[in-house]
C-alpha cells in the first residue's frame, strides 16, 4: 500500500507515518496465512489513515490562473444534435438575427466616431488652427511632435492634422523638414481614439485588462518609435531625403481621387447629423484672419462661382495686375482684374444648418450624443458577441485567429496579419475605426494581444497607403509636397515595423501595455490619468516650455529625462542583476509609501468618487457604462475588489510560513510592491 499524501500542517511524524506502512502491509501478508491472528492486529493505526488524506485531497493549494490566458466561451444551451427540426430552424433564425444586430451596432459605433471626430473639429478645430499658426515655434522639432499630438487629439483624426501641413507646406509657411516631426506627432494622437473606447469595458476587470492593453499596444509603438526615430531623423533627415530621391525620381502626374468605400455606406447618415467645412481651418492655419470669424458648419451645399473681368481702383501703379492694364483717371489709378462672385444656390440638409448656436455649444452638444451612441454601441456589441461567440463557433473563431502556421512557417503569420490590418484599414479608410473595433475583441478574448499587435501594425500602413492615394489626386503645387508628406508617414512606420516587430524580444509595446493593463485592472482610475497625462499634460507641458525658449526647454527637460534614465536603469538591473546593487537599491522601500506605490492615491481617488457619485446624473452614468449594480449603494461584491489580506488560511495558519521559507525573495518583493490590500472603490 502506497502512503498516503502528507499534510504540510500536520503534528505528527512522517518518517515514523512512512515506516508503518509496510509494517502494515507485511502483517496483511501474514494474516492470510494465520487467520486467528486477526484479533490481535494493531486496528488503531488503520483507523487513523484516511485522517491524513481526506483533507489533502479537498484542500490541495488552489493554482493561480494567468489573466492574459485566453478565456473558455462555453456554449450553455442545447447541442445542435439534441434539437428537433423546429430547433434548428430557430436557432438558425435566431443566429442570423444576432449577426443582422451585430452589424447594425457596428454601422452605428463607425457613424459615432465619424460624429465623434466632427464634434472634437468643432470643439477645439480653430484653435488647432491657431497653434499651426506659430511657424517659429514649429521649426523646434519636439514642439512640432507634441503639436502634432494636440492638434491630432483636438480634431480626432490625422487625416485632417495632415491637409492642415500640407497647405502650410504648400504656402510656404513651412518646410518638409520641419513638417515631419509634426507627422509623428499625428501619429500618436489618432490611436488615443481606441483608448478611449477600451475604458468603455472597465465593468469587467478581466476584460478591462485585455482592452485596455490592446489599446495601448498602439500607443507605446508610436512613443517607442518616436522616442528612436525623432533624434534620428534630426541628426540624419533620412525620411526627408529619402522621401525627396522617390519623387524627384519619378515624373508624377495628378490622379484621380483615392476610392472610398467605407465612407459611401456611413456618409449618408452622417451627413445628415453634421457637416463641416474644413477649408476654414487650414484658412486659419494659413494665416487668413477673415478665417477666424467663419464657422466650421457647412450651411450652403451648392454654390455657383462667377469669374469676370472688371475695373477697380488701386492705391498706386505698383499695384496694377500688368502695366499695360494700368491707367490714371483723374486722382484714381485703375486697373483690369479678375473678381470672383459666389452665389449661394441650395443650403445643406443636416440636423444643425439652421441653428443658431456657436460651434463650441454644437460641437458639445454631438461630443455627448456621439459618447454615449459609441457606449452603448460597444455594449451591445460586446453581448452580441458574448452570445453568438459559443461552441464551436467560438472555438473555430479564436484558431483561426490566434493559431501559428505550422513549423517552420510560424513566423509567417504575425507578417500575414499585418497584411489584413492594411488591408482593412485601406478598405475603412481610418486607422482609428479598425483599432477602436478590433478592440472589444480583445477584451472578451476572441483576439489575443499577441496577435492584435501585428493587426495594429498593418493598421498603421494601411492608413499611411490611403493618405500617398489622397496625396495623388492633389494638383498643382500641392501635389509634391502632400505625395512627399505622405511618404514620410509610410515610411515612418515602416521603420518602427522594422524596430519593434521582427525579433521576438524586441517587442516591448506588448510587454509594456500587458504592464499597464495589469494596473488599470487594479486601479481602474489610472486609466484615465493615463489618457489625460500621455495625450494632454506631457504635451502641453512641452509646448509650453517650448515658447519659453529652447534654453529653458533643455534646462528643465535634460534632469527630468535623466531621473528616468536612473530609475529604468535600477529597475532593469533589480529583475536582471540584483547581485550588483548595494543592497538599499534592492527594493524601493527606501522611498515614502506615496512614491513607490498607488494605494495612497487610490484611497484618494476613492474618497473623491465616492463623494462624487452620490449624484444621481453619476449614477446613472456609473450603472450604464461600467455595469455596475451597486454603484451608488453598497460597494461592488467582486473577490478582487473586497479588502484582502496577505495573510494565511483559517485552516492552515502556517502554510504562508512554509510558502515565504521556501521563497526567501518574497518577502522583499511584497515588501516593495506593498501590494498587501486591494482598494474597495476602484470602479470608474
Amino acid at each position: 500500500m502506497a502512503p498516503w499524501p502528507e499534510l504540510g500542517n500536520s503534528h505528527s511524524d512522517p518518517n515514523k507515518y512512512i515506516e508503518e506502512a509496510p509494517t502494515h502491509q507485511s502483517m496483511s501478508e501474514k494474516d492470510k496465512e494465520t487467520p486467528s491472528n486477526n484479533a490481535h492486529s494493531p486496528v488503531s493505526k488503520i483507523e487513523l489513515l484516511p485522517s491524513y488524506s481526506t483533507i489533502a485531497l479537498i484542500e490541495e493549494p488552489a493554482v493561480e490562473q494567468d489573466p492574459w490566458d485566453m478565456p473558455t466561451l462555453k456554449d450553455s444551451g442545447v447541442k445542435w444534435s439534441e434539437r428537433d427540426t423546429k430547433g434548428k430552424i430557430t436557432a438558425v433564425l435566431q443566429g442570423f438575427g444576432k449577426v443582422l444586430l451585430l452589424l447594425g451596432f457596428l454601422y452605428l459605433f463607425v457613424c459615432s466616431l465619424d460624429v465623434l471626430s466632427s464634434a472634437f473639429q468643432l470643439v477645439g478645430g480653430k484653435m488647432a488652427g491657431e497653434i499651426f499658426r506659430d511657424s517659429s515655434v514649429l521649426n523646434n522639432p519636439l514642439a512640432g511632435l507634441v503639436i502634432g499630438v494636440l492638434v491630432t487629439v483636438m480634431v480626432q483624426s490625422s487625416s485632417t492634422s495632415s491637409s492642415i501641413i500640407v497647405s502650410m507646406v504648400s504656402s510656404s509657411l513651412l518646410t518638409v523638414k520641419a513638417a515631419i516631426p509634426i507627422i509623428m506627432g499625428a501619429n500618436i494622437g489618432t490611436s488615443v481614439t481606441n483608448t478611449i473606447v477600451a475604458l468603455l469595458q472597465a465593468g469587467d476587470r478581466d476584460e478591462f485588462r485585455r482592452a485596455f492593453a490592446g489599446a495601448t499596444v498602439h500607443d507605446f509603438f508610436n512613443w517607442l518609435s518616436v522616442l528612436v526615430l525623432l533624434p534620428v531623423e534630426v541628426m540624419t533627415g533620412y525620411l526627408y531625403h529619402l522621401t525627396n530621391v522617390i519623387v524627384k525620381s519619378f515624373n508624377i502626374k495628378s490622379g484621380k481621387n483615392a476610392p472610398e468605400l467605407l465612407k459611401v455606406i456611413t456618409d449618408p447618415f452622417t451627413k445628415l447629423i453634421i457637416q463641416l467645412d474644413k477649408k476654414v481651418i487650414d484658412e486659419i492655419a494659413t494665416g487668413n484672419e477673415a478665417a477666424k470669424n467663419k464657422s466650421l458648419i457647412k450651411i450652403w451645399c451648392k454654390t455657383f462661382k462667377n469669374v469676370t473681368l472688371s475695373n477697380v481702383p488701386v492705391h498706386s501703379p505698383e499695384n496694377c495686375t500688368s502695366p499695360n492694364l494700368c491707367w490714371t483717371d483723374g486722382n484714381l489709378t485703375w486697373t483690369s482684374m479678375n473678381t470672383t462672385y459666389e452665389e449661394n444656390l441650395e443650403k445643406c440638409k443636416h440636423a444643425f444648418v439652421n441653428v443658431s448656436l456657436s460651434d463650441l455649444g454644437i460641437g458639445l452638444i454631438l461630443l455627448a450624443l456621439s459618447l454615449l451612441v459609441l457606449c452603448t454601441c460597444l455594449i451591445l456589441i460586446v453581448k452580441v458577441l458574448n452570445s453568438v461567440l459559443k461552441g464551436q463557433v467560438a472555438a473555430v473563431i479564436k484558431k483561426t485567429l490566434n493559431t501559428d502556421f505550422p513549423f517552420p512557417f510560424a513566423w509567417l503569420t504575425g507578417y500575414l496579419a499585418i497584411l489584413v490590418g492594411a488591408g482593412m484599414t485601406f478598405i475603412v479608410q481610418s486607422s482609428s475605426v479598425f483599432t477602436s473595433a478590433i478592440t472589444p475583441l480583445v477584451g472578451i478574448g476572441v483576439i489575443s494581444i499577441e496577435r492584435a499587435y501585428p493587426l495594429t501594425l498593418g493598421s498603421n500602413i494601411g492608413t499611411t497607403t490611403t493618405a500617398i492615394l489622397a496625396a495623388l489626386a492633389s494638383s498643382g503645387n500641392t501635389l509634391e509636397n502632400s505625395l512627399q508628406i505622405a511618404l514620410c508617414h509610410f515610411f515612418f512606420n515602416i521603420s518602427g515595423m522594422l524596430l519593434w516587430y521582427p525579433i521576438p524580444f524586441t517587442r516591448l509595446p506588448i510587454r509594456l501595455a500587458k504592464g499597464l493593463g495589469n494596473t488599470t485592472a487594479t486601479y481602474r482610475w489610472f486609466a484615465i490619468f493615463y489618457l489625460i497625462f500621455c495625450f494632454f499634460l506631457i504635451p502641453l507641458a512641452v509646448f509650453g516650455l517650448s515658447l519659453a525658449g529652447w534654453q529653458v526647454l533643455v534646462g528643465i527637460g535634460a534632469p527630468i529625462l535623466f531621473l528616468l534614465f536612473v530609475v529604468l536603469v535600477i529597475r532593469v538591473l533589480q529583475s536582471r542583476c540584483p547581485q550588483i546593487l548595494p543592497k538599499k537599491l534592492l527594493n524601493w522601500a527606501f522611498l515614502p509609501l506615496w512614491m513607490r506605490s498607488l494605494g495612497p492615491w487610490d484611497g484618494l481617488v476613492s474618497i473623491i468618487i465616492g463623494n462624487c457619485c452620490q449624484l444621481p446624473c453619476c449614477c446613472v452614468c456609473c450603472r450604464v457604462c461600467c455595469r455596475c449594480s451597486k454603484c451608488c449603494g453598497l460597494l461592488e461584491d467582486d473577490e478582487h475588489v473586497k479588502e484582502i489580506a496577505i495573510s494565511g488560511s483559517e485552516v492552515y495558519e502556517n502554510t504562508t510560513a512554509i510558502t515565504k521559507e521556501t521563497q526567501p525573495g518574497s518577502k522583499t518583493q511584497e515588501e516593495g510592491q506593498d501590494r498587501q490590500t486591494f482598494s474597495s472603490s476602484m470602479a470608474l
